[in-house]
């Protein structure tokens, strides 16, 4: 559930040679991805084009919700999308995913097995999806501005930490932690639930400094809030720049997620889209990607090649989630599940 910052121009300048955008096709035609944004190494797509001769399109998006409708409308034909686990969900329902050829991903021997069975909650047969990335979403918060140990998602609603709190802005995340908070499912249709967990959300109003989807990061980074609610893979990084940040999973359980990469229905690239899956799970390019974007990697041959051991035994990368209870992940609601929420959401925002 890659939340990071829309890429930035110098970005595109280095991945001018493949593109951010339309571009020619390389001698063994091309595979146009669509992708979070700063959720890979532009030096594998180098490396890619450079040993098969395949031209890379590379588009990004920031969030689940932005990349459905455009791969809805088929407007451009994207073959390789990295949506999350409950929009992989949506899009198998919606029929827009082609199954996968596993015979021609033999690197995916590299994926654990255990995040195949955990895809097994939106890819029931794990027909459609291979793992990159998984994490856990929790709180971030400053030693130097918190005076007390955190275990909690209850921090979020302290006063005394007014103005110095950070929410997500994402309906179903926002909610989660609300959710969560009250003690019900993060998947919850029940509208008294909810209702409840939206009326936590209005009174937390008042505290929140701003809601913000990746800034998250910067802001607690540069000590502009105290707390927030951020990824895991985003923690690790923040951890790199201000040792002072730390991340812990609240004890009434939270979001465990899987962001895989799939192959659109109608892909005009099929076999170029599975060339590129295999070669993004071969270990030393998924190693390159975890060391690049610091989310956390299901590819087992990958951690094994990992240098730093306190990132190898990193409880935030590679957490044993046998310990923590009411962990879930992300389930598609159906349509009238998503107005349900987004209603929602609306009036807490308005409020």
């Amino acid at each position: 559930m890659k939340k990071a910052l829309v890429i930035t121009l110098m970005f595109c300048a280095m991945l001018t040679l493949f593109g951010c955008g339309k571009s020619g096709a390389g001698e063994n035609g091309e595979v146009i991805v669509y992708n979070w944004g700063e959720y890979i190494d532009p030096e594998t797509i180098e490396m890619f084009e450079a040993e098969t001769g395949i031209k890379v399109v590379y588009d990004e998006y920031e969030t689940n919700e932005i990349m459905f409708p455009k791969v809805e409308a088929g407007a451009t034909a994207y073959d390789v999308l990295c949506p999350s686990d409950y929009m992989i969900q949506k899009l198998i329902e919606h029929d827009l995913l082609a199954e996968i050829n596993f015979d021609n991903i033999p690197n995916v021997k590299n994926i654990g097995q255990q995040y195949f069975d955990n895809s097994k909650e939106f890819d029931p047969e794990n027909k459609y999806a291979v793992p990159y990335c998984f994490g856990t979403v929790g709180i971030l918060y400053n030693k130097t501005m918190v005076d007390e140990p955190i275990d909690s998602w209850s921090v979020l609603w302290d006063e005394k930490y007014a103005d110095n709190i950070l929410m997500q802005d994402s309906v179903r995340d926002a909610f989660m932690v609300a959710l969560k908070l009250n003690g019900y499912s993060m998947n919850t249709l029940n509208e008294e639930e909810l209702n409840v967990a939206k009326e936590s959300l209005i009174a937390q109003k008042p505290l929140v400094q701003a809601y913000v989807v990746d800034q998250v990061r910067d802001k607690m980074i540069g000590n502009e809030a105290a707390i927030g609610v951020i990824y895991s893979g985003e923690a690790i990084y923040t951890q790199r720049e201000n040792p002072d940040l730390e991340y812990v999973i609240p004890k009434e359980g939270t979001n465990v997620w899987i962001d895989s990469w799939v192959i659109t229905k109608n892909a005009p690239n099929k076999a170029n889209a599975e060339k590129f899956i295999d070669f993004m799970c071969r270990e030393d390019i998924a190693l390159m990607n975890f060391e690049y974007i610091t989310y956390s990697t299901p590819n087992d041959a990958a951690r094994e090649l990992i240098e730093d051991e306190d990132i190898k035994n990193s409880k935030i990368a590679f957490p044993d989630l046998n310990q923590y209870n009411n962990l879930e992940t992300f389930h598609y609601l159906g349509s009238d599940g998503d107005e349900l929420y987004n209603n929602l959401w609306k009036e807490v925002k308005s409020e």
